[in-house]
């Protein structure tokens, strides 16, 4: 692919071949973040500039803060694979793809650097902006497509983005004791939490069964707003913090 100009202006341009139209001209109205999951951030760049990978993303965030664009906003990056959001299953036609260099799990959870982080929220505040995209839709590579992947990761500072005006988020509420779900519980509570995950946006079946899935879904939750624990059971710091989120939802006309 030819050069393109950046639709951010801090960004330098480095076109991957990978992507294609988005259906049916939809604009994109969700920011999807990803880390890379790879040791080094130059493999990593190059792996997503590869027709042999069929992987992109609109942009990807160095350690350092510079930001790289990829692929032009008006394209159809191909990163967040098979996903859903809110009854959405082409989440590539719908988002912006942002990949942050960052080793992830299998190396440990590295801390994300500053600048790295502060690069992040500029270039989301920027998305924000000129594609009037809602604070509940920035979202995890996690929440969209839960079990699958687990990216940007429990690390992922997604209260400092809240505070600077990226995302939905509230503080989480503490964990203590109290009753708890775990996989194998069955009943109207199990039933009663599907329903306010499913509400949210998550992607979970609605059965009064507490599933893998469920189970799944829970660990997704967790590790992106409720990161201290993500161990897939529903204890009661996780239900309240999902409550409190659902009550500040922002409502639209």
């Amino acid at each position: 692919m030819s050069l393109f100009t950046a639709d951010y202006r801090a960004a330098c341009v480095l076109p991957s071949p990978n992507h294609g139209e988005r259906v049916d001209g939809v604009r994109p109205d969700m920011i999807i973040l990803h880390y890379t999951g790879m040791p080094s951030e130059e493999g990593a760049l190059a792996w997503l500039c590869s027709p042999e990978s069929q992987v992109s993303s609109h942009y990807f965030v160095h350690e350092d803060g510079r930001v790289v664009q990829l692929v032009p906003e008006e394209r159809r990056a191909w990163h967040a694979g098979k996903s859903f959001w809110a009854g959405e299953t082409d989440i590539n036609s719908r988002s912006i793809g942002i990949e942050i260099a960052n080793a992830g799990h299998p190396e440990g959870l590295p801390p994300f650097p500053d600048k790295q982080i502060e690069a992040v929220i500029e270039l989301c505040r920027d998305c924000g902006r000129r594609l009037d995209i809602r604070p509940e839709r920035v979202l995890g590579h996690s929440d969209v497509a839960p079990v699958r992947k687990v990216d940007p990761g429990e690390n992922f500072p997604w209260g400092r983005l809240h505070a600077a005006g990226v995302g939905h988020f509230v503080e989480p509420v503490p964990i203590s004791g109290g009753r708890f779900f775990q996989k194998g519980d069955s009943g109207q509570p199990i039933e009663a939490l599907q329903s306010m995950l499913s509400l949210y946006g998550y992607d979970i079946d609605i059965t009064g069964e507490y599933s893998d899935k469920t189970e799944g879904v829970i660990a997704a939750f967790q590790r992106h707003f409720r990161p201290a624990l993500v161990d897939g059971v529903a204890d009661m710091s996780t239900i309240e913090t999902l409550h409190r989120l659902l009550s500040t939802l922002p409502r639209y006309t």
